[in-house]
């Protein structure tokens, strides 16, 4: 195992599915926040971040409301 992004024959064994997007439902479930399908509709999970979720130190990402238009308006 090596390199930036985990290969497809890894995501396989972490997830069970071949499919891209059921692999995304799976990993998000889990926790991986950061892994996307890419434009070539091949699933990405960086190295890094899978063993940093799964060492406990992942942070749900935070949702914030788009509120620039406001900061605009006041300008």
């Amino acid at each position: 195992m090596s390199g930036i992004t985990l290969s497809e024959a890894e995501l396989v064994a972490i997830t069970g599915y071949e499919l891209a997007t059921k692999q995304l439902n799976v990993l998000q479930a889990r926790g991986f926040h950061r892994a996307f399908i890419d434009r070539n509709g091949a699933l990405v999970l960086e190295r890094a971040h899978y063993e940093a979720v799964c060492q406990g130190h992942s942070e749900k990402p935070r949702k914030s409301a788009n509120i620039s238009f406001l900061h605009k308006a006041a300008a």
